[in-house]
């Protein structure tokens, strides 16, 4: 039987923080037989985990990730960052300034009482949640594939043979691309963006869709303000200070660039998630004039903001998914053998008692 794998996140010496954090973000009470785990910080015997029916799923908190405080897009790098595009590290620079500027610019609004303080706070507040997934999105492995990576049952039994890929000699799942860039293979990988510094894969999309509506939020919020205050300001207690007036303009031609841009990126990842056609998979389909052949499925909004319940969705906090290797599209030989060793102990503790 192979059962779902639904999350993978730290280390034997931190379970029982990992526990109360996964019990948390999915607002139950796990019993300790759910975990596919082995503890050995304990002494004796420990349970087995129970016997799971077809479908059901477990929750694997191995973690077979390197631990080696070193950056890049490596397999034995430890901490995911694109280092080697000078032109995408320029341009995710550039969002940090840009936005700095505007959130600098509405503080300066509120400090000479062009607008109301609470209106300043609302927006450092987008500001500071469109840099924090900005910032997660670009420093999160989009869904790489390892070296060691295998089809899942379900694609072995439909098909004798697979892809691979030239460059990395691995297994390559379907809807995977590989980045030249990146230097890596990226499960259902969308687009690489230069704003981002970074693929968008299956593992990171939750974070790059945050980001489009938080900037979008912030250009159509300063929008309005500036727009208000051009139209219907009628008195001097609401006329802007002739030096922050300056930086008004510009930041006005600032956000209808960003209003503009987010939409057409959120209308582009609205409709890959609708039809389940990746940016590159569908021009691909339209330079071979091939789009009404398309028979992917949809993409379930599950498997991309997870599992983890609606009030952890608004935040950039990696998602919890219900079955990782399916949303992945590959398995590896380490996590089979493991959950089939406790599968076997499991079946034998049920067949003893």
């Amino acid at each position: 039987m192979v059962a779902k794998k639904e999350a993978g996140a730290s280390s034997s010496a931190g379970r029982p923080a990992l526990r109360t954090c996964l019990d948390a973000a999915c607002n139950c009470r796990i019993d300790s037989s759910e975990y596919l785990e082995y503890d050995y910080s304990r002494v004796g015997r420990q349970p087995l985990p129970r016997i799971r029916s077809p479908g059901e799923s477990y929750i694997d908190t191995h973690n077979d990730s390197p631990w080696s405080f070193s950056f890049g897009t490596g397999e034995e790098k430890g901490i995911w960052m694109n280092s080697g595009d000078q032109a995408g590290s320029i341009m995710a620079t550039l969002v940090w300034l840009l936005m700095t500027y505007s959130a600098v610019t509405v503080t300066l609004l509120t400090v000479t009482e062009g607008i109301p303080p609470v209106l300043g706070m609302i927006y450092t507040l987008l500001c500071a949640m469109a840099l924090a997934c900005h910032a997660k999105t670009s420093l999160t492995d989009p869904g790489s594939v390892p070296r060691a990576a295998v089809p899942q049952e379900e694609q072995r039994r439909e098909s004798p043979s697979h892809s691979m890929c030239g460059q990395c000699q691995t297994f390559k799942p379907p809807m995977s691309h590989h980045c030249r860039i990146c230097n890596r293979c990226v499960s259902r990988m969308d687009h690489h963006c230069p704003w981002m510094n970074n693929c968008v894969g299956a593992a990171n999309l939750k974070h790059f869709v945050l980001f489009l509506i938080y900037t979008w939020t912030c250009a159509a919020y300063s929008l309005v303000l500036f727009g208000w205050n051009y139209f219907f300001c009628a008195d001097e207690d609401c006329t802007f200070h002739v030096v922050v007036i300056h930086l008004v303009r510009a930041m006005t031609f600032l956000c209808i660039g960003a209003f503009l841009f987010t939409s057409s990126m959120l209308m582009n990842v609205t409709y890959g998630l609708m039809t389940g056609i990746g940016t590159i998979d569908r021009l691909k389909k339209k330079a071979t004039n091939t789009m009404s052949q398309s028979d992917e499925e949809p993409i379930a909004l599950k498997d991309v903001f997870g599992i983890g319940g609606f009030h952890t969705w608004p935040f950039p906090i990696d998602p919890v998914f219900d079955d990782y290797d399916r949303v992945m599209g590959f398995s590896t030989p380490q996590r089979l053998v493991r959950e089939q060793n406790f599968m076997e102990q499991a079946a034998e503790g049920g067949v003893m008692s």
